[in-house]
């Protein structure tokens, strides 16, 4: 106690409560810093990811597009076909082109989401 009966922190106490005061301080700035950079990592893999499924859906768009255009142009040679036989080969010819068509997408797809994939597991350099 003080001479006028007031209680007084020693010094050394109250040297150590700030220094403790300071590490917490130090110690909360660097979890922020933490947690932003892990916000700003989060938004970056979103940015790839959304990226990676953009070029998907267009890819998707584009195979859609050729197979409606292919069944659109196999529908037009049927009305034009003179027999049986021609209908029978038009109808072979166009299962055949779809099946090579559709095995090609099929490979294709999986290479761009596998690549997507990678791309969003990628850590940041």
């Amino acid at each position: 106690m003080s001479e006028q009966g007031r209680f007084e922190i020693p010094k050394e106490m109250q040297a150590m409560a700030e220094a403790s005061f300071d590490q917490a301080r130090q110690a909360f700035e660097k979890l922020l810093s933490g947690a932003q950079a892990t916000a700003g990592t989060i938004e970056e893999r979103g940015e790839v990811v959304r990226a990676g499924a953009k070029d998907i859906g267009a890819k998707a768009m584009s195979y859609a597009e050729k197979n409606v255009q292919a069944s659109l142009d196999y529908a037009q040679s049927l009305l034009h076909a003179k027999d049986l036989t021609e209908i029978m080969r038009l109808h072979t010819e166009y299962v055949q082109a779809q099946m090579r068509s559709l095995a090609e997408q099929a490979s294709e797809m999986g290479q761009i989401v596998s690549k997507a994939a990678m791309d969003a597991a990628k850590p940041k350099s």
